[in-house]
């Protein structure tokens, strides 16, 4: 029983940085080839609630060591966002995050631009009459 242990510990540790960090790294590269705009959308939602997640880990590092499930809960966790069969990433992020996202943009951009919005091009390369004098 002691050799079994220490393996499934071991796969344990493993498994971690495999789900967390290279499998999506890896389905990301093939995402940004390809053509299809639904696996991209799939991979940033993914970075945005794993670096979400991560940040909250840290805040909240005290609560979580009295928890001794908390990593195979989050593994678990990933695992659902990252994994093509459940598209969780894409589900959380339409379903909770976007309409927070808009209403916060429409709002800003709003009140900056007194109400006319500027594509991110603008931002980049701005038109002649829209530089300021130095």
């Amino acid at each position: 029983m002691g050799k079994f242990w220490i393996l499934i510990t071991q796969l344990h540790s493993l498994a971690g940085p495999v789900v967390t960090l290279l499998y999506p790294l890896y389905a990301s590269v093939i995402a940004i080839e390809s053509t299809s705009k639904l696996d991209d959308e799939q991979w940033l939602a993914y970075w945005i609630l794993y670096s979400f997640l991560t940040l909250a880990e840290m805040v909240l590092q005290p609560l979580l060591e009295w928890m001794p499930f908390w990593y195979d809960v989050k593994l678990v966790l990933v695992a659902w966002l990252v994994l093509p069969q459940f598209k969780g990433a894409a589900f959380l992020y339409e379903r909770f995050v976007r309409g927070h996202i808009r209403k916060y943009l429409t709002a800003r951009e709003h009140k900056h631009n007194g109400g006319k919005t500027k594509k991110f091009v603008d931002f980049i390369i701005p038109k002649k009459g829209d530089q300021e004098a130095y």
